[in-house]
């Protein structure tokens, strides 16, 4: 991708970088540092820049991220380091502990965490996972199985959701 502008940026930690990615659903905003990634976010903006050196976090996000486009990865081992409220990271957590092209209502995260009322509370969590895709709150859907609510847009969530089922199916074919 050639970005529009390079932006000078310093940081308290060391090597932050932002990287643009299109991908099927548009463009993705991958930012990090040294350390781990911190945000995945659909960009609908026109306002395209990189900001700093590459670090490796952001690099293997994007390398992980093409090959789970392409239907050839079902799990991520990306350093990630999200921002965000105990009880968020707590969510964020659970979140990713939900299988590949699998789909859990909020009650049921609310109650993997211990917070059995707390469905709203986990709801709201999702709505401010900063890393999409990755921690997957995509795969969070209403207790009578709608899809409800997806930052990205419900759109966005139910091609993900498609796109999972897909690959799962194929990756289950027997040649013979």
């Amino acid at each position: 991708m050639n970005p529009v502008m390079v932006i000078s940026y310093n940081s308290m930690v060391k090597n932050s970088c932002v990287r643009l990615m299109n991908t099927p659903l548009g463009t993705l905003r991958i930012c990090g540092d040294d350390v781990g990634v911190t945000a995945v976010e659909f960009d609908d903006i026109d306002d395209f820049c990189m900001v700093g050196d590459l670090t490796t976090p952001v690099s293997m996000c994007i390398t992980q991220l093409r090959e789970y486009f392409e239907g050839k990865r079902t799990a991520f081992s990306v350093p990630l380091q999200p921002e965000g409220t105990q009880f968020q990271q707590k969510v964020w957590k659970a979140l990713q502990r939900i299988p590949f092209a699998q789909k859990v209502s909020y009650r049921y995260i609310a109650e993997q965490i211990g917070a059995r009322s707390g469905q709203r509370a986990v709801g709201n969590a999702n709505n401010n996972n900063p890393i999409a895709i990755l921690i997957p709150c995509h795969r969070v859907v209403g207790a009578d199985g709608k899809l409800v609510g997806y930052a990205g847009g419900v759109w966005r969530k139910a091609w993900l959701l498609e796109h999972e089922t897909k690959v799962a199916a194929d990756d289950h074919l027997v040649l013979s």
